[in-house]
């Protein structure tokens, strides 16, 4: 994460407005309407003075029909100016809102997994969809009311001095009352902004856990857990509000509070008997009713501070995952088709969390075209290993070689395109079974290539049986099917890219006994020319490949044929025959 960025309110309201700025036409048609609305009510108030000295006064009934046509015109004006100014600031700032999200997703799927490792997805959907709602919020609803309300003032106060000047003076006692709570207020304000956001993200996690795990929840009695949990973070949001709520009522009441006394302080000095000779019933009349105009936008502000602290503070959290630091692609290698000649020399690596080395000084080779196996106890480094290849990871020591060039040689893409992979945990989108195989790169593959992997992959005795076979929607997550049908999709995916590296991670974990032996079969012709590394649980799925790697505490403890460790009867062979010897 860059450590230059200015995360203080002007500069995220600068970086804000950079955003604006692309759609300047709209915004001004925006503030064009705005400030004509705002116009308008102070012209509407500046009739009240000839309405009274020259129509009631004076008995001008003429005067009263011309007015009146004022009247008329002032009130198409503002419907006017009231369309052109919502509309133009709610289209701006809707623009914004749409292309901060895109460029939020867009970081989602450029962040390295180390990010990921660190944020809950809960947290990570509550900042697309809350924080940048409060955004939209500062971004449309607040502008327009600022613009209108700052603009109103301005009309008022010139109206009042064009009226009479000396009168108009009593506002004075505003200012600074106006001032301190905008002020003092606001820091207030956006710290609250930042931790009920901050809240927000917690409980979109607890929901989520709690319903992606809701089978776990029923089978161990884990309700009152869970609606502990929910409540716990539930009611600070709560009180996080209420203290939002109780903040911006204490700014309004002291506007109130001030205003009033500018307003009795506005009759005692209009009363006393030098005044009462320069001003007329009008004249007064005028500036107090504006003077009174002037009470509801200065409340507004303070609203408005409250709803412009909450998008800043939420900005600043959006530009802060924006502006973290993406997955490394600093290589220019490119190649059609890798042979797949793997070596690791003196690998190690540690999570950013822990501490001490998930891998330890691993030095491997996997020749093109070989199956390897990694096996081990849980915690071994397993998984970390494979996703080594991929650059899931950036390896703290050592070199890892794909046919003599270093991994971060390759272009980021190019080395994926390298590497198919299936993994325990199956990731389905909501698309048809057709869509979930042919992912991504693979969309514009055929309709019959699609049907032949399905068919490798024994997937297609089930999905014949499905109402709209490859084109049946699968629903999110694809739960609809079970762990043994969502895992043969994902062999099929694999299949269909026909890449040179074939990772399997315990990719077989989920089947059955006889549907595991017919995708073994499937995979035995897969993995002819294709250099396939296997993390496998089960022993029996690893017997006939080339090498065997034991892994333990993260380092290599035995290495060879699974005729040769179990000679060698060490590691490997006691695994072995822990999983065999109730069989």
């Amino acid at each position: 994460m860059s450590a230059s960025i200015d995360s203080t309110p002007g500069a995220v309201y600068r970086r804000l407005w950079g955003y604006t700025r692309k759609y300047w036409l709209m915004f001004a048609v925006g503030v064009a309407g705005v400030s004509l609305d705002a116009g308008m009510q102070a012209v509407f108030i500046g009739f009240v003075e000839p309405l009274i000295d020259r129509v009631f006064v004076e008995k001008d009934g003429a005067y009263g029909t011309w007015l009146a046509v004022g009247v008329m015109g002032v009130v198409l004006l503002r419907i006017i100016g009231f369309f052109a100014g919502n509309y133009g600031m709610e289209w701006t700032g809707r623009r914004v809102v749409a292309d901060l999200r895109k460029e939020l997703f867009n970081s989602y799927l450029q962040l390295p997994a180390t990010f990921y490792d660190r944020n809950t997805p809960g947290q990570l959907i509550s900042k697309l969809a809350y924080n940048s709602e409060q955004v939209a919020h500062a971004a449309t609803k607040a502008v327009i009311s600022a613009f209108r309300d700052i603009l109103l003032l301005i009309y008022l106060v010139l109206l009042m001095l064009t009226t009479n000047a000396r009168l108009t003076a009593v506002l004075l006692i505003l200012v600074p009352v106006v001032a301190l709570v905008v002020t003092v207020i606001s820091r207030k304000f956006r710290k609250i902004s930042r931790n009920i956001q901050d809240s927000m993200g917690d409980v979109a996690h607890v929901t989520e856990e709690a319903v992606i795990g809701q089978r776990v929840v029923k089978v161990f009695l884990g309700q009152e857990t869970e609606r502990n949990r929910f409540k716990r973070v539930n009611e600070r949001t709560r009180r996080l509000h209420m203290r939002m709520v109780a903040t911006h009522m204490l700014s309004s009441s002291i506007v109130q509070f001030a205003a009033g006394i500018a307003l009795v302080t506005l009759m005692l000095v209009a009363t006393r008997p030098s005044m009462l000779n320069e001003i007329t019933a009008g004249t007064f009349t005028a500036i107090f009713f504006a003077m009174i105009a002037t009470i509801p936008p200065l409340k507004r502000l303070t609203n408005v501070q409250s709803q412009m602290q909450k998008g800043i503070a939420a900005a600043d959290s959006i530009f802060v995952v924006i502006d973290a630091e993406k997955e490394r692609d600093s290589g220019d290698y490119a190649i059609d088709r890798v042979k797949g000649d793997v070596e690791f020399r003196n690998v190690s690596f540690q999570y950013d969390s822990s501490h001490r080395p998930v891998l330890e000084d691993i030095s491997l080779r996997f020749p093109a075209g070989s199956v390897t196996a990694v096996v081990g106890q849980s915690g071994s480094g397993k998984t970390t290993l494979a996703g080594l290849l991929p650059r899931f990871y950036p390896y703290n020591e050592g070199s890892i070689l794909l046919d003599g060039h270093e991994l971060t040689d390759y272009q980021l893409s190019n080395l994926r395109r390298q590497i198919a992979l299936v993994s325990q945990d199956v990731v389905l989108f909501n698309d048809t079974i057709a869509g979930n195989i042919a992912y991504g790169a693979l969309a514009d593959i055929d309709r019959q290539a699609i049907k032949r992997a399905a068919e490798a992959a024994y997937a297609m005795e089930f999905i014949e049986k499905l109402p709209e076979g490859l084109d049946t929607i699968l629903g999110e997550t694809g739960t609809l099917l079970s762990g043994g049908q969502r895992q043969r999709l994902a062999i099929a995916r694999a299949l269909l890219k026909n890449a040179p590296i074939l990772i399997l991670d315990e990719a077989t974990s989920a089947l059955d006994t006889e549907s595991e032996r017919a995708i073994q079969d499937a995979l035995k012709e897969v993995m002819k020319g294709r250099t396939t590394l296997v993390i496998a649980h089960r022993l029996s799925t690893i017997e006939n490949a080339d090498q065997v790697i034991v892994l333990g505490e993260g380092r290599v403890i035995e290495q060879g044929t699974h005729e040769e460790l179990l000679a060698l009867g060490e590691a490997y062979a006691r695994l072995y025959q822990t999983q065999f010897e109730g069989q």
